[in-house]
């Protein structure tokens, strides 16, 4: 089957509809560079358009009904949004479900040392990286500094134009030739992705230093001397911080024609980004909405905050317990009937690597929505594998819809593959399937995606939370 170049399908509103729809995903990608950032941003958002928080719905004894709309957080790095609708829960949701952490490196929580006239931060990359990509571009910190008195002190430097950025060094080519013969995935250690943040020590005068000073004057004294001066914050702050370093900069506009985005990020913001906006833009639906947002998914959806916690679920349950529909039973059959897109990016067909494709089941960048049955790798190791009857009443959907959309897996099947949420929500018996973008440069600092798969992902996702019925 010929996939369809999405572009030649638009009317002029549309197009402006396009670029009015990007123009706020590309904000929402400056503005969300960690996942607690992401909540911030989303939580304001859906505010401004009457979301109210189920934790005071729940204070206020407030009983739900059809058309409300709530949402409720869970350590402030994941989030549950949720339109009730004109069916009871019991009979099931329509679910969009995506992830806000990306790939990125992670400061250590002993990390600030100083060597050779250099301060570093010792760092930990988080998820699927290649190593080499993080070295030698500008780099930016955001997160959290936590004191024990309870004080949250938040960090982004490197963004603003007045900031100063920081960066990991490599090796010079004149003296790399040993470093060249090594593989791809060694040329980097992981141990030497230590970020450089400042090279001038205290500065005192020119009197003679008693070497028992020298440490007090030196490079690390100095930035800890800005830390405390700026931030209010000791180096024992590090022990309960939650800082990230990312790409420095904005997300941009690709191409002459400007036909795609470059940012970091994208896996998986692209998707939480058009879930969030397709339920504030979808009209009230029979069945009951809802998009989750999760974190912790690029290190296997763990922990409280990962979908593999019991945040969602407890949440539904508190939500049918406002609707009057509460029992174990209640929840556990609202669950099994309802119907979910898992949305989450594909790898998009790049030519320069088309050895790594089956082109005929490769997503093409500017080809519309993209479809994964199965996810997984080799012989499907890991996969959800959603049931053909569910597909084709989302391909009636979308048809219905005039939403452009393709079929896709994950590279040649020897090659490699991937996962997502879908298989824990399929857990519940739900139907379930991956969706989504496809994007190139994937899991790197800097990757690519079409500005008309982003808006045709938003108008595939309206149709499904407003027309799934199965």
């Amino acid at each position: 089957m010929e996939k369809k170049n999405v572009w030649k399908t638009y009317s002029a509103e549309q197009l402006a509809h396009l670029e009015e729809i990007n123009a706020k995903y590309r904000a929402f990608l400056d503005a969300g560079k960690t996942e607690r950032e992401c909540i911030d941003v989303i939580v304001n958002t859906i505010e401004d358009a009457g979301y109210r928080s189920l934790d005071a719905c729940i204070k206020d004894g407030k009983k739900l009904a059809v058309g409300d709309k709530v949402y409720a957080t869970w350590m402030n790095k994941s989030i549950a949004m949720f339109q009730i609708g004109e069916q009871p829960m019991v009979d099931g949701m329509n679910i969009l479900g995506a992830h806000i952490d990306s790939p990125r490196l992670d400061v250590k929580q002993n990390p600030l040392y100083e060597e050779g006239g250099f301060a570093y931060l010792d760092t930990h990359y988080y998820g699927g990286v290649k190593k080499y990509q993080w070295v030698t571009i500008p780099l930016a910190i955001h997160g959290v500094v936590v004191k024990k008195d309870g004080t949250i002190i938040e960090i982004n430097v490197g963004e603003s134009e007045d900031d100063p950025v920081f960066f990991i060094s490599d090796l010079l080519i004149h003296l790399a030739q040993e470093q060249l013969q090594k593989p791809a995935g060694t040329v980097i250690e992981g141990e030497a992705l230590d970020v450089i943040i400042g090279n001038k020590p205290i500065l005192l005068g020119e009197e003679e230093e008693k070497e028992e000073d020298k440490a007090k004057k030196g490079v690390k004294a100095a930035i800890l001397e800005i830390l405390t001066k700026n931030y209010d914050i000791e180096e024992e702050d590090f022990l309960s911080a939650e800082l990230e370093v990312v790409p420095a900069g904005n997300a941009r506009e690709a191409g002459f024609d400007r036909s795609m985005i470059l940012a970091y990020g994208q896996d998986d913001r692209v998707c939480a980004y058009t879930s969030m906006q397709a339920m504030l833009d979808a009209k009230n639906a029979k069945r009951t909405m809802c998009c989750i947002l999760v974190d912790k998914e690029e290190i296997g959806s763990v922990g409280a905050t990962g979908m593999n916690g019991r945040f969602f679920e407890n949440a539904v349950a508190e939500l049918m317990n406002l609707t009057g529909e509460y029992s174990e039973l209640n929840v556990r059959r609202c669950l099994a009937r309802s119907c979910m897109l898992s949305s989450d990016v594909s790898a998009g067909f790049d030519p320069s690597w088309a050895s790594c494709f089956e082109k005929k089941n490769a997503a093409f960048v500017g080809s519309g929505m993209v479809f994964n049955k199965f996810t997984g790798a080799r012989g499907k190791s890991g996969s959800n594998d959603a049931n053909a009857e569910y597909f084709a009443h989302l391909r009636k959907i979308l048809d219905d819809a005039d939403v452009v959309y393709q079929t896709a897996e994950l590279g040649k099947v020897d090659v490699g593959g991937g996962g997502t949420i879908a298989y824990i929500l399929a857990k519940y018996g739900m139907n379930v399937i991956d969706s989504g973008v496809a994007v190139l440069n994937m899991h790197a600092p800097w990757e690519a995606t079409s500005k008309a798969d982003v808006y045709e992902t938003y108008r595939g996702y309206i149709a499904f939370v407003e027309g799934a019925t199965l």
